[in-house]
């Protein structure tokens, strides 16, 4: 294998910078309802996109079957509500609280792989688990102790890591047959399709925001969009998921520190013993994970 044109770990840095800032940019458009701002995430997002995808991978979207576009529908729909719930959790609970709950999607998805395709626990990644639950249950008495509009929030925050849970459940049959800028163009048009239908429904106004917002929501479209995801796809090439995965979990890190910078936001006693519970939990999570998937690779390998 060739060298990489640049350190492939000074990529998840940035990677993880840029995703870092996503809440931060949802707090600071503080006049736009949380759908509008996801709207707008993910309508800039697909014009971004557009051009790219009309020159080079035109032909992969007219060879969709019907499953994989339902499928991607669905992905699509879930994705929109992920966003939903996530920035509108961040109106009631602090950007550290919000960040880290919804962190929580690889437990998530490993409990839905568990009863959707019937993956077996290993007894590292159930021990994970509890650890992490634990972690989210002090933050959520923490908040509860604040507010219980603090509660309401975390609960939000909860919703939207079950959501995108589904949305990443969903696309792995697609990205089977589809490559990744062709799969997430359709799952972000889907998505700020259904998005619009939602703010339509609820009267959300369109325009009317100041200048700055609008900075704000492009800003949300190229920075942890593409900047953080790209290099986060980039790097898989030259290092592991589950280093990937690792460098991810540092995002509510990077979120409450840049909150504390720019938004002058404190993290509380119980936010900051449960938030370090849950990430000593899900690096367990990813490490146990990993090694069973070594585990039965090298027993594929023997058999065969």
């Amino acid at each position: 294998m060739r060298l990489p044109p640049f350190n492939p770990y000074i990529a998840v840095v940035i990677g993880v910078i840029s995703v870092s800032t996503s809440a931060i940019f949802v707090r600071l458009a503080d006049q736009a309802p949380a759908s509008i701002i996801a709207n707008y995430r993910l309508v800039f997002a697909v014009l971004l996109m557009a051009p790219i995808i009309l020159l080079k991978y035109r032909h992969e979207l007219k060879l969709i079957n019907r499953k994989d576009w339902l499928l991607s529908i669905l992905a699509g729909v879930f994705l929109a509500f992920h966003f939903i719930l996530w920035f509108e959790s961040l109106n009631f609970t602090s950007v550290a609280s919000s960040v880290v709950l919804v962190s929580l999607q690889p437990i998530f998805a490993f409990l839905g792989t568990y009863f959707f395709f019937q993956e077996r626990f290993s007894s590292g990644a159930v021990i994970s688990m509890l650890i992490a639950l634990i972690g989210s249950i002090i933050i959520s008495w923490g908040d509860f102790k604040i507010s219980g509009m603090a509660l309401y929030g975390d609960i939000l925050a909860l919703g939207g890591a079950i959501t995108v849970t589904a949305y990443f459940l969903l696309g792995q049959r697609v990205r089977r047959s589809l490559s990744l800028m062709s799969y997430t163009f359709v799952v972000y048009s889907v998505s700020a399709i259904t998005l619009i239908l939602y703010n339509l429904a609820f009267q959300h106004p369109f325009f009317g925001y100041p200048a700055d917002h609008w900075w704000v929501f492009l800003a949300l479209a190229i920075i942890p969009t593409f900047l953080g995801h790209t290099l986060f796809n980039w790097a898989l090439k030259w290092l592991s998921t589950a280093t990937i995965s690792m460098g991810i979990v540092f995002e509510p890190v990077g979120a409450s520190i840049l909150a504390y910078i720019i938004l002058e936001e404190k993290v509380t006693a119980f936010q900051l013993l449960g938030g370090t519970i849950v990430l000593f939990g899900l690096f367990l999570f990813i490490l146990s994970t990993n090694q069973k998937k070594k585990v039965t690779i090298a027993k594929k390998e023997q058999q065969d």
